[in-house]
């Protein structure tokens, strides 16, 4: 196995090293200063934009404040007029929002060997630590009369630090358990909630699930649902009816996430959730499938259930849906078809696949977003999204 990456600064003079945490796979950074309370917005701006991190001692808010401060000096940079082309501008605005997310990426904040942040005033992040890094390697218990999150112990020194984490990837942390203990409401379940994981594609937008909900079932033996994510489309196939349903996926998070949801909405003894690259064995009568919807590159985790490079979740279930069928049977694909609105996929090539996979339409049942982007007028895709509409084709195999 290879050997967790690492971060190196000096402090107090002397050399120090922590483990680096990064979920979207971001590198080290290679220089780190020391920051706190009284670090400027503006030399914090300019270390940043020049590649250096800045490891912040001071007040955990006053942290926060410096994070507001510096999207403040991104976001009021002149804006270019988005080009017309909407291809080329939704490249620009990929590479804006990476711009935007290294930069401020580079305010980091320290953990201790207990998923604790040693800062003044710092919020308990043990538990959406723990849930997205796994338990931390080390429990230790907090001495007695102190705060666990003082900035410095007994003897006023600075508190080992086991690792270092960007703020901007902590407070995405704790949002995610907050939203995981919360969860969201799925009208096609009754009202009854999915509690998403971190790194686990949130179903906010509905409307992909209400189309399973309403598309007319061509049985309810057997189901597969594949790439199932939080476990949401085997639900409401459950709660339709469907007697057994074999849900598939390859992210563990994915895998506890759905068997988590499915047991809390009472269905887990229909819904049997399985490790697998796509299909799981054998056929069935139905087999559903919500791939990404935008063949792009992903940079976070999560961005997995959206950017698919090459579409190759696509074209894998188009192309082995025929083997994995029986005779009678229907493969249900979910897409939206914002990627043909910005170029980057023609609708003759999702046609093509059908038919070079032996596949017909049977037929096709739209739905049009709901989300607030799609009436953001001044969202640099808003022509795309508006004319954005979600599909659910029915499809089977050519006699």
């Amino acid at each position: 196995m290879n050997s967790p990456p690492v971060v190196e600064w000096t402090e107090a003079d002397a050399a120090r090293s922590a483990r680096w945490r990064s979920e979207n796979g971001a590198p080290p950074p290679r220089r780190i200063v020391i920051a706190d309370d009284r670090t400027k917005a503006d030399d914090a701006y300019k270390l940043a934009c020049e590649g250096t991190a800045l490891l912040w001692r001071g007040d955990f808010h006053n942290a926060r404040q410096l994070l507001t401060a510096l999207a403040r000096r991104i976001d009021r940079r002149p804006r270019k007029t988005p080009p017309a082309d909407v291809t080329q501008a939704f490249h620009l605005h990929r590479a804006a929002q990476n711009h935007r997310a290294r930069i401020l990426g580079m305010l980091l904040v320290p953990l201790d060997a207990t998923h604790a942040v040693p800062l003044h005033r710092a919020p308990d992040v043990r538990e959406a630590c723990t849930r997205a890094y796994g338990p931390p390697a080390q429990q230790q218990p907090e001495p007695a009369g102190t705060d666990a999150t003082d900035a410095t112990d007994a003897t006023g020194t600075l508190p080992p630090v086991a690792a270092v984490v960007s703020l901007r990837e902590l407070l995405g942390l704790i949002g995610a358990n907050e939203w995981r203990k919360k969860g969201v409401e799925i009208p096609a379940l009754g009202g009854d909630r999915i509690h998403p994981h971190y790194g686990v594609f949130s179903p906010a937008r509905g409307e992909y699930v209400d189309l399973v909900a309403e598309a007319p079932l061509p049985t309810q033996e057997l189901a597969f649902d594949i790439g199932t994510g939080t476990g949401v489309l085997a639900s409401v196939l459950a709660r339709r009816g469907v007697r057994r349903i074999v849900a598939t996926d390859q992210d563990p998070r994915a895998l506890a996430c759905a068997r988590e949801n499915t047991e809390r909405l009472g269905v887990a003894g229909q819904v049997e959730v399985v490790e697998a690259d796509l299909f799981p064995a054998g056929r069935a009568p139905l087999v559903v499938c919500n791939p990404p919807w935008v063949p792009a590159k992903p940079t976070s985790p999560v961005e997995h259930a959206v950017y698919d490079p090459g579409s190759r979740m696509l074209h894998g279930f188009l192309g082995g849906l025929a083997d994995h069928l029986t005779p009678d049977g229907e493969g249900w694909l979910i897409l939206s078809d914002l990627a043909e609105h910005l170029g980057l996929r023609p609708h003759d090539e999702l046609l093509d696949a059908f038919a070079k996979a032996g596949l017909t339409v049977v037929d096709r049942l739209d739905i049009t977003p709901r989300h607030p982007r799609a009436r953001d007028t001044s969202d640099p895709l808003h022509v795309a999204r508006a004319a954005e509409v979600t599909s659910l084709w029915r499809l089977a195999t050519a006699d």
